[in-house]
C-alpha cells in the first residue's frame, strides 16, 4: 500500500518544468498558511486529469492524431475555469501548472471559480480552417464528459480565439440537445459573448500597472515600457499605456524585436502585425535580431506577455526595469524571482496582473445565465474596481508580512481555496 504522501510520478517531472515551478511556489507559501497547511497537499494534486486522442481526417484524406488535455486542478470554490491553447509545445506538465495557477488566480481576485486548463499539442498554422474546426470539435466531444456551465468552463488562450469558442459551444450544445451558451467564455458577441472580453486581460495588466506605478511614485506619463508578446494581451496593454502618455520603446514577438527610443506608434504597429503576422519589417523602428538583448533594454515597466519561463537565472541579472507586470502565465522562474528581488525590482505576479481576462469571463458567464447584458462601460468599470481591490489587498498583505507580491497573492488565493476545502470537508 502506498504512503499517503507518495506522489504519482507524472506529478513530479524532472527539471524546471512548469509544474515544478508551481510546486516550489506552493512550498514558499506554505509557512504562511497557519492551520490550513494541513490541507496543502490538496494544492499539489490536480483533482482530475483527462488525456484524449484527437483524430481527424485531413483535407487530403489522411488520418492525423493529436494529443489533447483537460486538467481540473481544484473545484472547491466553484466550477473549473481556464483556457484552451493550441501549441506544438503543449505538455501535461504545462497544462497542470496552468490549471493550478488558475486556481490561485481566481481565488486571489475572488471570483467563484476553481482552476482548470486545456490544450492540444499542435501547430495550428499547419492546419486548414476546415481541419482546425474538425480538430476543435473532436477535442470538445472527447472532453465533453467533464465540461459544462456548472462544471468546467473553457476560454481562449494561446492560438485560440472566439471562433474556436463558437465551435466548442456548438459542439457541446449539439451533444446536450439544447444551446448552452455558458459552457465557454470568450465567445463572439452574437453568441452570448461579453463586450470588453477581447481586451480584458490587457486592460487588467494596464490597470494593475498603474496601481503598482502609483505605489512606487512613478508617473505613467513618459514612463518607458517594454513588452514581450504582442498578441491579445501585450498589444492591448501596450496601446493603453501609450494612450496614457507612456512611451512603448520596444516590442518583441516570436520573430524579432523592434525598438524606437521616442516610442513606437502602437496603433500602426498593430495594423502592421495584422497584415504581416509579425512586428518584423515595421518601418520607423530598428530591428534587434538577437533575442537576448531584449532583456537588457532600459525601461521603467517590463511586460512579459508571451509564454511561461521567459525570465530565468540566465537573463534576470540583465533586466533594468523598475516594475515587471506578468501578462503571461508563469513567465518568471523562482530562481529568477530571487534575483529580481535582490535587484529591487517590483514583480507584479501573473495571478493578479493578468486576471482581467478571467474576471470578464466571469461577467460573461453571469450574463449568459441571466440573459441580461451590460454595456462596455459597465464591464470596464467593474473590471477596474475588482482589479484595484485585489491588487490593494495583495499589496497591503505584502507590506504587513514583509513578503513579495507573489507570496502575498499566493497567501490570499491559497487561503481562500483551503478555507473552502476545510469547510466543505471530505466526502464520503
Amino acid at each position: 500500500m502506498s504512503s499517503q504522501h507518495e506522489i504519482p510520478s507524472y506529478l513530479t517531472p524532472h527539471g524546471t518544468s512548469p509544474w515544478n515551478v508551481y510546486l516550489e511556489q506552493i512550498d514558499r507559501v506554505t509557512p504562511h498558511l497557519g492551520s490550513l497547511a494541513r490541507w496543502v497537499e490538496t494544492l499539489k494534486r490536480p483533482k482530475r486529469i483527462l488525456i484524449v486522442d484527437v483524430p481527424i481526417e485531413r483535407d487530403d484524406g489522411k488520418i492525423a492524431h493529436f494529443e489533447g488535455y483537460r486538467v481540473q486542478h481544484n473545484t472547491s470554490r466553484g466550477p473549473g475555469k481556464g483556457g484552451v491553447r493550441f501549441h506544438q509545445d503543449v505538455t501535461l506538465s504545462e497544462v497542470m501548472a496552468l490549471s493550478a495557477w488558475m486556481t490561485v488566480k481566481n481565488a486571489a481576485v475572488n471570483v467563484p471559480y476553481g482552476g482548470a486548463k486545456g490544450g492540444i499539442r499542435v501547430d495550428p498554422k499547419t492546419l486548414s480552417q476546415g481541419e482546425l474546426q474538425r480538430m476543435t470539435r473532436r477535442y470538445t466531444s472527447e472532453i465533453n464528459i467533464i465540461i459544462g456551465p456548472n462544471k468546467d468552463i473553457p476560454a481562449p488562450d494561446v492560438n485560440t480565439n472566439e471562433q474556436i469558442m463558437a465551435w466548442m459551444m456548438d459542439t457541446y450544445s449539439m451533444n446536450q440537445g439544447s444551446t448552452a451558451s455558458g459552457v465557454v467564455t470568450g465567445k463572439p458577441i452574437s453568441l452570448g459573448g461579453s463586450l470588453g472580453r477581447h481586451e480584458a486581460t490587457g486592460r487588467g495588466v494596464f490597470v494593475v500597472g498603474c496601481e503598482a506605478a502609483a505605489k512606487r511614485g512613478m508617473d505613467i506619463k513618459g514612463a518607458r515600457i517594454v513588452v514581450q508578446g504582442f498578441g491579445n494581451v501585450g498589444g492591448v496593454a501596450a496601446r493603453l499605456f501609450a494612450e496614457a502618455g507612456a512611451r512603448v520603446v520596444a516590442v518583441q514577438d516570436h520573430v524579432t524585436t523592434v525598438v524606437r527610443e521616442g516610442g513606437l506608434d502602437i496603433v500602426a504597429l498593430q495594423s502592421h502585425v495584422a497584415a504581416n503576422g509579425s512586428v518584423a519589417g515595421f518601418s520607423g523602428a530598428e530591428e534587434v535580431r538577437d533575442r537576448a538583448q531584449f532583456w537588457g533594454i532600459d525601461c521603467d515597466i517590463l511586460v512579459p506577455a508571451a509564454l511561461e519561463q521567459q525570465i530565468t537565472e540566465a537573463n534576470a541579472h540583465d533586466i533594468r526595469a523598475k516594475i515587471i507586470l506578468e501578462g503571461a502565465n508563469g513567465p518568471t522562474t523562482p530562481a529568477a524571482d530571487d534575483i529580481l528581488h535582490e535587484k529591487g525590482i517590483l514583480v507584479v505576479p501573473d495571478v493578479i496582473a493578468n486576471a482581467g481576462g478571467v474576471t470578464v469571463s466571469y461577467f460573461e458567464w453571469v450574463q449568459d445565465f441571466s440573459s441580461f447584458f451590460w454595456t462596455e462601460d459597465e464591464i470596464n468599470l467593474r473590471l477596474t474596481r475588482i482589479m484595484r481591490e485585489a491588487f490593494g489587498a495583495v499589496w497591503q498583505l505584502s507590506e504587513d508580512k514583509k513578503v513579495s507580491l507573489r507570496t502575498a497573492a499566493f497567501i490570499v488565493g491559497c487561503t481562500r481555496v483551503l478555507q473552502a476545502r476545510e469547510m466543505r470537508g471530505l466526502y464520503p
